[in-house]
């Protein structure tokens, strides 16, 4: 099973590509973070970026995801985001690492869940806000320093997909997939 990462600054056009990736037929994995601000904010909390259990709540969903039936019978994946991005988003926030968040990069680093290529979709100028993305878009950019950080110490090389259109983004990401996966 080979598990490709898709990262990148909020606003980026993560989700167009990954759409546009799942159209070529590629299993995609959404990110977890979105469905969990989604649910707290359905639950009346305003800003569940603010919950200490925030993090663990992203692992949990983010390990169901990666565990679940029809994902785990495909040969390869493309997944929104993973568990090096919820450490990015902690520290980000000034939280500290948890100890779910620990022991999952802990899991993921030591078991070679992920490839250690991952792309980074770089920003496209600007970050749309939405009710789970009230970041503007400069502080996207310090975000996205966080999320290179995460990855570069941990040892994950960032294979960098430059701001363009999707088509041309999907292609790059496409052509480098069928080469590894060869």
């Amino acid at each position: 099973m080979k598990r490709y990462i898709l990262t990148g600054a909020p606003g980026s056009g993560k989700t167009s590509v990954l759409q546009a990736l799942r159209g070529r037929g590629y299993p995609v994995v959404a990110e977890a973070a979105t469905d969990v601000i989604a649910a707290g904010q359905s639950q009346g909390h305003d800003e569940p970026w603010n919950d200490p259990l925030f993090a663990d709540q992203i692992i949990e969903l983010q390990r169901a995801r990666q565990q679940a039936p029809a994902v785990a019978a495909a040969a390869s994946q493309v997944f929104d985001r993973s568990p090096v991005c919820t450490l990015a988003l902690a520290r980000y926030l000034g939280r500290p690492v948890t100890a779910t968040l620990s022991a999952e990069l802990d899991r993921i680093i030591r078991g070679g869940i992920y490839q250690r290529r991952v792309f980074l979709i770089r920003p496209i100028g600007f970050c749309r806000p939405t009710p789970a993305r009230r970041i503007s878009y400069e502080d996207s950019l310090e975000f996205e320093r966080y999320h290179v950080a995460a990855y570069e110490r941990l040892g994950f090389a960032l294979v960098q997909i430059a701001a363009g259109p999707v088509e041309d983004r999907v292609a790059a990401i496409d052509a480098r997939l069928r080469e590894w996966v060869a």
